[in-house]
């Protein structure tokens, strides 16, 4: 499986805070199934200040920790953008982070913020695509708003918006709730990929094995592929 959507680069947002619990994360997803992982570290104004280049940087050092222990995990470089107006500087500095590129579109991971969908969040997306970014919606089944009303994804739905659902609310472990929507927006074909958002071990540890299992055992068998392995493989570019 491929995970688009994973914070193990140590000591650069909220995820990882040393190698070694980098490196326990990259086990454990190895040991869930997952073979390759986008590294996406939270691009926020004020509160992580990565960029393309830092997170290439970082990137690299990481495979060689991971080729040193002997660790079977692919890693790709990417990032989670938060809802900003400094994306607009950062498109044109050319230091957003993609995860790759779909039909001319480079396809970017934002994350809007946990409690409400903003005002003028449709005219960025707008922008975005305008000049050829493609958003994937990070976890929007996590959104207060959007637990409370699914309707507030509908412009985002017709602009033509990925969505990354985590693998982890699927299966009830973000609540009931975020479960609930997850169901909806995968009854709905709005889902384009499962993604861990694993951080660590305690509480946030990669969770796709039982997420895929969760559909295959609902007769989602060719979803679940889709979901885990072959968009995530289209969107970095892997034939």
């Amino acid at each position: 499986m491929i995970d688009l959507h994973c914070h193990y680069l140590p000591g650069i947002d909220d995820g990882a805070a040393t190698l070694a619990e980098a490196l326990f994360l990259a086990r454990a997803a190895v040991a869930d199934g997952i073979t390759i992982a986008a590294m996406t570290p939270h691009v926020h104004v004020g509160r992580y200040e990565n960029s393309l280049t830092s997170i290439l940087s970082a990137v690299v050092a990481f495979k060689r920790a991971l080729a040193h222990e002997h660790i079977p995990l692919q890693i790709v470089p990417g990032g989670e953008v938060r809802l900003s107006p400094e994306i607009m500087e950062w498109l044109a500095q050319d230091e957003l982070p993609y995860l790759g590129v779909v039909d001319g579109y480079r396809i970017m991971l934002l994350e809007l913020p946990h409690d409400r969908v903003p005002l003028g969040s449709d005219r960025l997306v707008r922008w975005l695509l305008e000049n050829k970014v493609r958003p994937m919606i990070a976890h929007p089944e996590r959104n207060k708003e959007v637990m409370s009303n699914i309707d507030k994804l509908y412009p985002f739905v017709d602009m033509g918006c990925y969505f990354q659902v985590t693998s982890a609310s699927l299966i009830g472990e973000f609540g009931r709730a975020a479960q609930d929507i997850a169901l909806k927006m995968i009854e709905n074909d709005w889902v384009s990929v499962l993604a861990t958002d694993a951080h660590n071990l305690e509480h946030r540890a990669p969770r796709m094995t039982q997420a895929k299992a969760f559909l295959e055992q609902r007769g989602m068998v060719g979803l679940a592929e889709r979901l885990t392995q072959t968009t995530p493989a289209r969107i970095l570019g892997i034939h």
